[in-house]
């Protein structure tokens, strides 16, 4: 079986690569895995119920880590034994890089086009991460099919990165982009310029300031 894939993450290069090192979250983000421990220098002890078609299984086994290049990937290594329904073993490469579409800020020094407003610095976009596996089964499991296997393995692995994104998301918020931009900074500079303005008599005075000057008129008239 083989089969690749790639996501977008709104989440940083460095914050996937932490996730994707950390036994717990994945752990909590593999379907049906109750154990993922670390048991020696990037090698990993995994139990995982598996459900293909009509069988369903317990999986022991163990991941090993190798060619860790961080924060841009590695590759994954892993054998699983899960009694009369069979075995599984394989591979798997695991690539992360930065989105090249968000729009670079500028440089502190650079000069402002005249007239022109300064453009806020525009946040990363996320990264993309791109994944590649090579899987041998046997046993019962072998019987059913190809399409069958096939089939399993991807809602697996769309069910992961559903978990995955998730769990990013509660750990660190939604996407920048979809923080509201017009909030309390854009209203502190306009009252402060406005207030600036109104000092040296250029600003035009809301009605609020307008009503004691205009009764103090009527009183004196």
């Amino acid at each position: 079986m083989e089969m690749l894939g790639n996501r977008r993450l709104a989440i940083t290069q460095q914050q996937a690569w932490e996730a994707l090192n950390d036994p717990e979250t994945l752990k909590k983000c593999i379907p049906g895995c109750d154990k993922f421990e670390l048991t020696g220098e990037n090698t990993y002890s995994v139990g995982l119920a598996v459900k293909i078609g009509p069988v369903s299984a317990k999986f022991s086994g163990k991941v090993m880590l190798s060619d860790i290049v961080a924060p841009d990937g590695y590759k994954l290594t892993f054998e699983g034994q899960g009694g009369v329904a069979g075995f599984a073993k394989g591979s798997s490469s695991v690539t992360l890089r930065p989105l090249a579409d968000a729009a670079p800020a500028a440089p502190a020094d650079a000069p402002a086009a005249e007239g022109a407003e300064a453009a806020p610095a525009v946040a990363p976009a996320g990264c993309e991460l791109d994944y590649t596996v090579q899987a041998q089964v046997g046993g019962k499991i072998a019987q059913l099919g190809q399409r069958l296997i096939d089939g399993a393995a991807k809602s697996t692995a769309d069910d992961f990165f559903k978990r995955f994104e998730a769990e990013m998301q509660s750990r660190y918020g939604p996407p920048p982009a979809a923080a509201p931009e017009n909030a309390e900074a854009p209203a502190e500079k306009t009252g402060a310029v406005a207030g600036f303005m109104k000092k040296i008599g250029l600003g035009k005075k809301s009605d609020k300031d307008a009503e004691p000057g205009a009764g103090g008129e009527a009183g004196g008239g």
